[in-house]
C-alpha cells in the first residue's frame, strides 16, 4: 500500500478553506429535527407542523426557525416552545444521528492534503455542536467553527466573514459546503463560492435558485471534485 503521506503530498485542493454546514451536510439529523420540534409543539398546546414546514427551516438560528415557523404566536410562547424544543432534543441527542454516507472517510482525505483547512458554520447551538464533537471525538477535524447562538443565523454573512477571519483567508480561497439556500445565500452574500449537496433538506430546484457552482449527490463526489490530483505522483 503506498504512503498515506507521499500520497497526500501529490494531491491539493481547489480551496484553502472548505466551509461545512452541519444538519443535513455532515449529519443526517433532520429526522431527529423534525420529531423533536413536534413533540415540543405537542407538550406546549400549539400546532403541531408537518414534516415538510419543519425541514425547511432547518438550517437558521433556533429563535429565527420558530419565528419562522410559529410567525402568530406571542414572542413569551415562542421562548417557551424553545425551552421544551432545547430539553426534547437534548434528550434525543445523547447518541449523534450517524453521519452521512462518506463524511467520514472525505474529511479524513481533506484532512491529510497539505494546506486544506475545514471548518464549520451551522444553525447548531455552540452547547449541541460541541456535545457532537466530544461524542464523536471530531473536534479535531475542524480548525473553527461557527454557532447560530453565538452570532449572526443564516442567511446573514457574520459567521462566514467570522470563519475567513480566523483562519486568515480571503473569500476567493473558501467555499462554502450545505445542503439549504440558507447556506448557499449566506455564502453568495460575501462572494464565496458554494456547493448544494441534495441529499439534505431543501430540493435541487431551490438550492438551484442560489446559482451554486456544482451541485452533488453525494459527499464521495463533492471530496473528488475538491482534491485535485497532480500529473506526477511522488
Amino acid at each position: 500500500m503506498a504512503d498515506d503521506s507521499l500520497l497526500s503530498a501529490s494531491v491539493s485542493c481547489r480551496y484553502r478553506l472548505v466551509i461545512f454546514d452541519w444538519d443535513g451536510t455532515l449529519m443526517d439529523s433532520a429526522p431527529r429535527i423534525v420529531a423533536c420540534m413536534q413533540a415540543a409543539a405537542r407538550a406546549q398546546g400549539v400546532p403541531v407542523l408537518d414534516d415538510d414546514a419543519i425541514r425547511d427551516i432547518i438550517g437558521l438560528g433556533l429563535p429565527e426557525a420558530l419565528a419562522a415557523l410559529y410567525p402568530q404566536l406571542p414572542l413569551a410562547e415562542r421562548e417557551a416552545l424553545q425551552s421544551a424544543y432545547g430539553q426534547q432534543f437534548r434528550a434525543a441527542d445523547q447518541v449523534p444521528a450517524p453521519f452521512f454516507a462518506g463524511v467520514v472517510e472525505g474529511l479524513g482525505r481533506l484532512q491529510r492534503v497539505p494546506g486544506c483547512q475545514l471548518a464549520v458554520a451551522t444553525g447548531k447551538s455552540r452547547r449541541g455542536l460541541d456535545r457532537v464533537f466530544a461524542h464523536e471525538q471530531c473536534g479535531a477535524w475542524f480548525v473553527a467553527s461557527r454557532t447560530a447562538d453565538l452570532t449572526r443565523s443564516k442567511p446573514h454573512p457574520q459567521m462566514l466573514e467570522e470563519l475567513l477571519e480566523a483562519c486568515d483567508v480571503s473569500p476567493e480561497e473558501t467555499v462554502m459546503v450545505g445542503d439549504t439556500a440558507y447556506d448557499l445565500e449566506m455564502a453568495r452574500a460575501l462572494g464565496v463560492d458554494r456547493v448544494a449537496v441534495t441529499y439534505g433538506v431543501h430540493a435541487r430546484e431551490r438550492l438551484l435558485r442560489s446559482d451554486p457552482i456544482l451541485v452533488v449527490d453525494a459527499f464521495e463526489v463533492l471530496v473528488d471534485w475538491l482534491l485535485e490530483k497532480h500529473d506526477q505522483m511522488i
